[in-house]
């Protein structure tokens, strides 16, 4: 039995949930989503809750299972709350800037490294060192995330570069004398 699918997902006031065989579309504040699903589970909706079940009694089935369920919280909350990501930047003269739809980083390259924000995420700068990235779509911003830091990774010597909010970087000791 799914310890994750076993759970129905609550539908807050203010979201609209639509069930269409495999296809879910939810709308909210924030926007619309939509996922399909195998036909390997069966998706309910009543009232103020969905719900997940298998339809067979197979490996495959209960995978999808909790996949499913995980992925119809997601836009539940995507389009009630949205989903927010923060990196921060170490490293001296390393910094970012929002100008216009592109997010311009400087990271100790020849060049300045130009990011175009995509029109469904929101990308902002408290101050330089510091990047938050929102949207409905917790793909969509995990996704940009890993491409922003995938840009400079922090590295294990000296702690340099782009790493996720709260993340710890292993630091390695420097050559022996």
């Amino acid at each position: 039995m799914s310890r994750i699918g076993k759970y129905p997902v609550n539908v807050p006031a203010g979201v609209d949930v639509r069930v269409d065989g495999v296809t879910v579309v939810a709308k909210g504040k924030l926007g619309e989503l939509s996922a399909s699903f195998t036909d390997d589970v069966s998706i309910t909706h009543e009232a103020d809750t969905v719900t997940v079940a298998p339809r067979r009694d197979t490996p495959r089935s209960r995978k999808m299972w909790g996949t499913a369920r995980a992925r119809i919280a997601n836009l539940v909350i995507g389009v009630s709350q949205g989903f927010t990501r923060k990196l921060e930047i170490s490293g001296v003269g390393y910094r970012a800037q929002v100008r216009g739809k592109d997010l311009v980083l400087n990271l100790g390259y020849s060049h300045d490294v130009v990011y175009p924000i995509a029109d469904d995420l929101k990308i902002n700068c408290p101050d330089q060192t510091h990047i938050e990235i929102f949207g409905a779509d917790k793909q969509k911003v995990g996704q940009a995330a890993s491409e922003i830091r995938a840009f400079r990774p922090p590295e294990p010597y000296k702690g340099k570069g782009i790493k996720y909010e709260g993340e710890y970087i292993l630091r390695k000791e420097g050559k022996k004398k």
